[in-house]
């Protein structure tokens, strides 16, 4: 792998990922860029322990453009976007507008009990592929190898950021998600706090250190919401599903991020991932949409107990029907699934072609 460091023209960096050694990426961007914004503030919540990022400057972010505008294609003479090279394999970019950031401002006290703090951090842009018709389920092996690749680099390095706390790398894909561009693409989110799901799997963990293990070793032995499975990776439904079509996806062996994996293990989660991202899409025979979320360990505390997975759902029920997170899910967080997980896994399985 061929890894180039270069900048767009406000500063930002950005992060050229190829599988040939003679690729050049000397393109420079010329655009007449406005200043990067300031890092979002934080507003902690008494009531829940927790922190708010409020990011203004996001409500001017790039939203839907058509297909000839995507600011995620190779550059073209006759149009600059936010990649200069004419082409690319994988790439990774700060965003441009993003939740977290390095560029502080001044940030006030707003009274009452909550504690104001600067959103240190950072948010980037991964780029899967230059075709701007593909989806992550098309990828070649090589491709998903190159791209895990990326996560394990932008870990690494984000995890350094003083003051960065966690790292996420995620997909959010279909409109249905509450996308703003259509070309395939992830974001990775360096937090400059522990999230709250992230301290509840530590806290479960903390009282029963085997728990990921032990759940994976049930759910391999029952074998009864299996989807997928190879050597060294195995995808299941979990038995208190929240979504109607949720998929985990564990390797056998407990790391705490993506940076432990081994070439082999990298190599295995490619074909198993594809395979059921196409189940997904064969499920309703429509482009599925979905959230892939990839659990990592933070970057000091809790770094034994954690246990890297994948955790990948939709909102889909069905073929015309959306799960919308109502009453008892946004305002209390109390889910109600309106699909067996059992049911769930067996039409999965009944779609994976690995």
């Amino acid at each position: 792998m061929k890894r180039t460091v270069t900048h767009l023209a406000d500063g930002r960096e950005l992060i050229y990922f190829d599988r040939r050694d003679d690729a050049d990426r000397s393109a420079v961007d010329r655009r007449p860029l406005d200043p990067r914004p300031v890092a979002s503030e934080l507003r902690y919540d008494p009531l829940t322990d927790e922190w708010i990022a409020i990011a203004g400057h996001r409500q001017t972010r790039t939203f839907m453009p058509p297909p000839d505008q995507c600011p995620l294609c190779p550059s073209t003479p006759e149009r600059a976007t936010e990649i200069p090279s004419p082409d690319y394999d994988v790439v990774v970019f700060e965003n441009r507008f993003p939740s977290f950031s390095t560029n502080l401002g001044i940030y006030q006290d707003v009274g009452g009990l909550s504690e104001v703090r600067p959103g240190v951090g950072r948010c980037e842009v991964v780029c899967f592929t230059s075709d701007h018709n593909s989806s992550f389920s098309q990828l070649s092996d090589e491709q998903v190898e190159l791209v895990m690749e990326a996560w394990a680099d932008r870990t690494a390095e984000l995890s350094a950021i003083e003051g960065v706390e966690q790292v996420f790398c995620f997909e959010n894909r279909g409109e249905e998600i509450g996308i703003t561009l259509h070309h395939p693409h992830g974001q990775i989110y360096a937090y400059p706090y522990v999230t709250p799901r992230t301290r509840l799997h530590l806290a479960a963990a903390a009282r029963r250190p085997t728990l990921f293990a032990d759940v994976l070793a049930a759910e391999r032995a029952s074998g009864e919401r299996v989807v997928a499975a190879n050597d060294l990776w195995t995808a299941f439904v979990p038995a208190a599903a929240r979504w109607p079509y949720e998929v985990h996806i564990y390797p056998h062996r407990q790391v705490p991020d993506l940076t432990a994996l081994s070439q082999e293990e990298r190599a295995a989660f490619a074909p198993l991932y594809t395979g059921v991202l196409r189940a997904f899409d064969a499920l309703f025979d429509l482009r599925m949409p979905y959230i892939a979320a990839w659990h990592q360990a933070p970057v000091r505390q809790g770094r034994e107990l954690a246990y890297l997975h994948l955790e990948l759902f939709s909102i889909r029920r069905a073929a015309g029907k959306l799960k919308y997170l109502a009453g008892s899910e946004s305002a209390m967080g109390a889910f109600v699934n309106d699909v067996l997980p059992e049911e769930a896994a067996r039409m999965l399985r009944s779609r994976v072609d690995l």
